[in-house]
């Protein structure tokens, strides 16, 4: 039996993760926002799920329930850091108060979680961090460019922050999933159009998601039993796409990128001391 630590378990993948944990025996500390959205869960299976509230862009909040939670012997094999939600619109249509927000949920929240919970991880002994990203950590669609920037940041954070704590028996499992069938298109905080971005790729995006055009092909339960079968493994890859369009997206991402690298090596030699 594993004991498991789960931001924005209210909904989504977040919630998935406490029903099918709980199910196989586990036992599961969920922070909410809100009262009420376990409260079936925490009838079924009684002790084994402790509900904390806390919200992620509160630091002071987020190391206060991680203190609660690693308090007195206990021990918490694996932390999941899910909280977070889209913001939908060209750069340009964005508000700074929906940037703020933004980035302080999916991309410092998460910053401040992984630094609250290393110092218990170290004093156990070790741990697993796993981080919801997306695929849109390493690939991007238009009108979701701070969403973008919050994954790609947390991933860039995760693979430093990976190196530094290997020594202590941490490790961590970035999860990308695709389009997945949850509440997140539902979620999204959206920007008034500009009518200037009609006829660009922003206006495309814009009415494929609104015509329901958006191709999903992710399923949740699939999404978090897989991604729980690789936390299960002693040695787990650091990213994890989940869905064939995920997997298909960054693959094309990633040879599109060494492509255009590759022409370059002498481009870049040329910037070296001493080059001629």
């Amino acid at each position: 039996m594993k004991k498991w630590f789960i931001t924005g378990a209210s909904s989504g993948l977040g919630r998935e993760f406490c029903q099918q944990l709980l199910q196989r025996g586990d036992s599961v500390v969920a922070t909410l926002r809100k009262a009420g959205p376990l409260d079936d869960l925490h009838q079924r299976y009684g002790d084994r799920l402790q509900v904390l509230y806390m919200d992620v862009t509160d630091s002071e909040a987020v190391r206060a329930a991680v203190a609660q939670a690693f308090a007195g012997e206990a021990r918490i094999d694996v932390v999941v850091s899910n909280a977070g939600y889209g913001l939908f619109g060209a750069a340009e249509e964005l508000t700074d108060a929906q940037i703020s927000r933004q980035l302080a949920t999916n991309l410092t929240g998460s910053i401040q979680l992984i630094r609250a919970v290393l110092p218990f991880l170290r004093r156990q002994g070790g741990g697993r961090i796993v981080q919801i990203s997306s695929e849109g950590g390493q690939i991007a669609y238009p009108n979701f460019s701070l969403y973008h920037a919050s994954k790609w940041g947390i991933e860039g954070f995760i693979e430093a922050v990976a190196q530094e704590v290997s020594a202590f028996g941490i490790d961590f499992m970035l999860a990308e999933p695709g389009p997945t069938g949850t509440q997140f298109a539902h979620g999204l905080d959206q920007a008034p159009p500009l009518a200037a971005y009609q006829a660009t790729a922003s206006g495309e995006m814009r009415r494929a998601l609104a015509s329901g055009a958006f191709t999903i092909k992710g399923d949740a339960t699939r999404t978090v039993s897989t991604a729980i079968a690789f936390c299960d493994m002693a040695h787990p890859p650091l990213r994890l796409p989940l869905g064939s369009t995920a997997w298909h997206h960054i693959r094309d991402a990633l040879h599109q990128r060494l492509e255009t690298l590759i022409p370059l090596e002498e481009a870049a030699a040329g910037a070296d001391a001493g080059a001629e």
